[in-house]
């Protein structure tokens, strides 16, 4: 499958995909006799995963140290885990801190929401 393909598929655009690859982000790809990148199920996969850290807010610095720690064999891979373990856990905790955040501001805008409301029904209201 093509770059265009994957990024249909993936919901990125070409632009980001080329980005990932360009910042080590990406697995090693394939190319086929025209230069081009092959892009099998399990690279497809990782593009979701990108998608998705990013979606949620994860820091770039982080996606690539993830990354890093995901395609370099080179490292203990005991320690690899343990420090994918312990990105994924800070940025579930941010994650958390951000649905307090919304949360607050949604009953914010309830709060208004209804004091709109009972505004509106007393100026209906008066003859």
């Amino acid at each position: 499958m093509n770059i265009a393909e994957a990024a249909s598929l993936t919901g990125l655009s070409i632009d980001t995909i080329r980005y990932y690859e360009r910042a080590t982000m990406l697995p090693s790809l394939p190319r086929d006799t025209r230069g081009w990148r092959h892009f099998d199920p399990p690279a497809l996969d990782w593009l979701k995963i990108l998608e998705r850290l990013r979606a949620t807010g994860m820091p770039m610095a982080e996606m690539r140290r993830f990354a890093q720690l995901v395609f370099d064999r080179n490292d203990d891979a005991q320690a690899a885990m343990q420090e994918r373990l312990e990105i994924l856990a800070l940025h579930r905790k941010r994650l958390a801190q951000k649905r307090a955040e919304l949360a607050a501001c949604e009953r914010f805008v309830d709060m208004k929401i209804r004091m709109y409301s009972a505004d509106l029904e007393a100026l209906n209201a008066d003859p």
